[in-house]
């Protein structure tokens, strides 16, 4: 296998997907298809845990708490398919995150005893998580047309809507895969760190219910705008805000191309700790 040892560029990690195309599919069917296997039903929960959620969700704030989504005209049923939209985007950056720490610590082979491109580990993970965003999203889909019944076709924006994030979330993955090989901590703390970002973040209400002074805090906070623009775009029927995905993508980039250089700087003492 020919690859560039230790790339440091966005370019050169192109590359190496493109050299190593074929092991990154194949390792994230593997990723995907292990993570049942044994189970009676297999693939099918990753269809079923959502479905589950979205009618608890459904269950507990249209039942329950007869809620609706603050400063809008949305009725019981629409609150839980905007919560559900929330929080399609949070299990997207929570669970490549909160694996993020543990990927070289869980393939030590790989670092050891092989030649092998450590740096698609997080691609690999973030192949798996987007497998479920993307079940995720199509229970999403299927729930607003039979509960509102309408389907806006601003939904096809969704991979442009998503993308920023997507680098965000590779820039975090290379920083604590490396992090946590050298600090077991990482991982617990991450946990406990993404389970308060939930709650900081727009899931379960509107960024128009926090206080004025406070918004500009939020707008740190790279989940809120993509929430809210998946949200434009499947529930509302709008155009995404194509300025401030621009700008998200730019803060995007950035972040993965250093957490990608943090990555191939701290590589070579890998093998030192495990």
């Amino acid at each position: 296998m020919i690859r560039n040892p230790h790339p440091t560029s966005l370019v050169a990690l192109f590359q190496s997907l493109k050299q190593n195309r074929h092991l990154l599919w194949q390792m994230t069917k593997r990723e995907v298809v292990g993570r049942y296997r044994g189970s009676i039903f297999g693939l099918f929960w990753s269809f079923f845990n959502p479905i589950v959620m979205l009618l608890v969700y459904t269950f507990v704030f249209g039942v329950v708490f007869k809620a609706r989504w603050p400063g809008g005209m949305a009725t019981q049923r629409e609150f839980a398919v905007i919560v559900f939209t929330g929080l399609t985007v949070f299990t997207l950056f929570a669970e490549l995150t909160n694996r993020a720490p543990t990927l070289i610590v869980s393939n030590v082979n790989y670092v050891k005893r092989v030649v092998f491109p450590l740096e698609i580990l997080p691609c690999i993970a973030l192949g798996t998580s987007l497998f479920h965003t993307c079940i995720s999203l199509l229970i999403l889909l299927t729930a607003h047309l039979v509960l509102n019944g309408i389907l806006h076709w601003t939904f096809v924006f969704f991979p442009f809507v998503l993308l920023p994030l997507i680098a965000v979330c590779l820039g975090l993955a290379w920083f604590l895969a490396s992090l946590g090989t050298f600090v077991r901590d990482v991982g617990q703390m991450v946990g406990v760190v993404t389970q308060i970002l939930m709650f900081l973040s727009p899931v379960f209400y509107p960024p128009a219910a926090i206080p004025s002074p406070l918004r500009p805090i939020l707008k740190l906070n790279p989940l809120a705008f993509i929430m809210e623009q998946m949200r434009e775009i499947i529930i509302y029927g709008h155009l995404p805000s194509w300025v401030g995905l621009a700008m998200h993508l730019g803060l995007g980039i950035l972040v993965a191309w250093t957490g990608l250089c943090w990555f191939q700087k701290t590589r070579n003492g890998f093998a030192n700790v495990l």
